[in-house]
């Protein structure tokens, strides 16, 4: 039996899994709110209370790992894995960073699952970036090594903010009072999302609720704010792209563009992502990818147990 999570600042999500015929059979799928747990450790138990024995186990973090050891970025939450091999019987387990999950569940996706935002013209072997905005914004890299893909997690989330428009630099300045140095992240996520809200004048609301405002236009501030957050996003993997060069492919992960991009105007996104000035024909080339799933990250994290059993 295999032990696979995505545990992030506003759910989590376990599955155990088993291997038959060569490929993985999901046996058992749970989704939990992170926030109702006091720690990993007894959500764990809950979930795994009367199953067998766990071979082998990965957990995708929302928060950087030595591979031993993580804490989630804006949860409490401290795991050790030599601690939950010992508490909970599991032969070996294994911390990754959820983004280095999610790509490492990229070739298990189905093709029903990826929605095609730009073709370009994709290079077999070439660099890939994925990247996805949620409760925080997360990246990793893909490097072609031998016969596979070698992911390259990575914090690129916590990138400086580069404003690219006058609007955009007022927003950065509105951010800056607030938080003092403003990340990427800081903007390119639900929570930023709920800021660009906030700073068009818009009253608290979730991000879930703005969305959703702005597909039925119950709200005159919700379009105009989704519409600068795109702009945002896709500046910010325009520039990902250019620095991996990845015409393997640019991959959007992540449960807001999942949500939206399908159902609204994404041309803000795509001129952002596009707007590279002399290198724009370059850019133009490199594939951009929507993967719908919301189970990339615990796909990967199967994946990667199953390399441990």
């Amino acid at each position: 039996m295999l032990l696979g999570g995505d545990l992030g600042g506003t759910k989590t999500l376990l599955a155990l899994a088993e291997r038959r015929d060569g490929r993985l059979h999901i046996v058992r799928q749970q989704r939990y709110a992170s926030q109702d747990y006091p720690t990993f450790a007894a959500l764990l138990g809950e979930f795994l209370a009367g199953q067998p024995t766990v071979a082998g186990a990965c957990f995708g973090i929302a928060g950087p790992t030595d591979g031993r050891r993580a804490k989630l970025t804006y949860l409490p939450w401290q795991l050790a894995a030599t601690e939950l091999e010992s508490s909970f019987a599991i032969n070996r387990v294994v911390l990754v960073n959820d983004f280095a999950a999610a790509a490492h569940g990229l070739d298990h996706v189905a093709a029903t699952d990826i929605l095609t935002l730009q073709a370009g013209q994709p290079i077999a072997g070439a660099p890939r970036v994925i990247l996805g905005a949620g409760t925080g914004l997360g990246v990793a890299g893909l490097v072609w090594q031998a016969d596979r893909y070698r992911v390259i997690p990575g914090e690129g989330g916590h990138f400086g903010f580069s404003p690219q428009s006058e609007q955009q630099g007022e927003l950065w300045h509105w951010l800056r009072q607030q938080h003092g140095r403003v990340t990427s992240e800081h903007v390119i996520s639900g929570p930023g999302l709920a800021r660009i809200f906030a700073f068009l004048g818009g009253p608290p609301l979730f991000p879930a609720e703005i969305g959703a405002a702005a597909l039925t236009g119950s709200h005159p501030l919700a379009g105009p704010a989704v519409r600068l957050w795109l702009e945002c996003y896709g500046a910010f993997a325009g520039d990902l792209a250019m620095h991996w060069l990845a015409h393997g492919g640019v991959y959007l992960a992540g449960g807001i563009a999942g949500k939206l991009l399908p159902h609204i105007d994404h041309s803000p996104f795509i001129a952002a992502f596009l707007d590279k000035h002399e290198h724009a024909n370059l850019i133009a080339d490199m594939p951009l990818r929507l993967v719908t799933s919301e189970d990339l990250g615990l796909t990967g994290a199967l994946a990667i147990a199953a390399d441990l059993a």
